[in-house]
């Protein structure tokens, strides 16, 4: 067994980026600086209020809800709330879904349930069978997103809360690179708070996915072992292949990918992009009619963007 390299402990963790060997309890302290630091990045919680925590029951999401109620369950001026989203995909999200309202449970956190079928009266799964030329995760994540963005901003939320990890930033950056996608790039980080836009947080963006899920384990976080059956249909997967190897290789690539990222957002135009009401559901839009509203016209049509 390699001790760790701050005490004599067994190490539980290798970071091949630092060359750190991390014992549990030092693991941990690492795990929580770096979320700490994003929390601290976004300067939103200093005053208190509200946090929507968009919660599927995953090993991202139930550390975050872990990690905010052990951050924030002494402060009486910030309440957590939780989302959850019930998209239609059989034999998955219902075991997901499960797991996250028992760890809320256990942590006494109110959860909100959502649901694409009464929402938008379509499923994931109805959508995936109808074979339209864009991935079913295309039409999940702008779905998901207006959903929770609207629910969070019904109950005044101050911030709304994601457990998207280093990995899945990474991934979403080089994914918006490689189709040459720079405006969008620009609206991962806005410049300043968008009309109709809950400002969303990311407190586990500097935490690779690999420790998000030891953290997890570590905490007797239970964690169902299934994918998505729609995921092999994403262009997101062979990316995720494409940065996990390159990071093999060269470890640190996904924190250069974001170092990149960073100073790109720092060059952004002034006014690069700005939110208004879609012509049709009045939710916000950089379009006359926003994103979910055309999916969901093209879908119902049998046709594709």
């Amino acid at each position: 067994m390699i001790p760790c390299d701050k005490c004599s402990a067994p190490s539980i963790v290798h970071q091949r980026y630092s060359g750190m060997h991390l014992c549990t309890r030092h693991f941990e302290e690492d795990v929580l600086r770096k979320i700490r630091e994003s929390i601290r990045e976004y300067r939103l919680l200093g005053h208190g209020g509200l946090i929507a925590v968009a919660l599927s029951g995953g090993k991202d999401s139930s550390t975050l809800l872990y990690v905010l109620n052990r951050l924030f369950s002494q402060r009486p001026d910030i309440e957590i709330v939780g989302l959850t989203v019930n998209e239609g995909i059989a034999g998955y999200r219902t075991e997901t879904l499960g797991a996250g309202e028992r760890l809320a449970r256990e942590l006494e956190i109110p959860i909100i349930p959502l649901s694409f079928h009464e929402e938008f009266d379509l499923t994931i799964d109805e959508i995936a069978a109808r074979k339209t030329a864009q991935s079913p995760c295309t039409f999940c994540g702008v779905l998901r997103k207006t959903l929770l963005n609207r629910a969070a901003r019904e109950m005044g939320a101050m911030a709304l809360a994601t457990g998207h990890n280093l990995d899945d930033e990474a991934q979403t950056v080089m994914l918006n690179y490689l189709r040459g996608d720079i405006d969008r790039l620009f609206r991962l980080l806005p410049a300043r708070p968008q009309p109709g836009m809950v400002p969303r947080i990311k407190p586990l963006r500097k935490v690779p996915e690999r420790e998000v899920a030891v953290f997890a384990m570590t905490h007797g976080l239970f964690v169902p072992s299934k994918s998505c059956p729609h995921i092999p249909r994403s262009m997101r997967l062979e990316t995720k292949e494409m940065i996990n190897d390159l990071e093999d290789r060269h470890p640190g690539t996904k924190y250069s990918i974001m170092r990149g990222f960073s100073r790109i957002i720092d060059l952004r135009p002034e006014g690069s992009f700005k939110a208004h009401p879609c012509e049709r559901c009045g939710e916000p839009s950089g379009e006359g009619i926003c994103q979910t509203c055309q999916l969901l016209d093209l879908v119902k049509r049998g046709q594709s963007l």
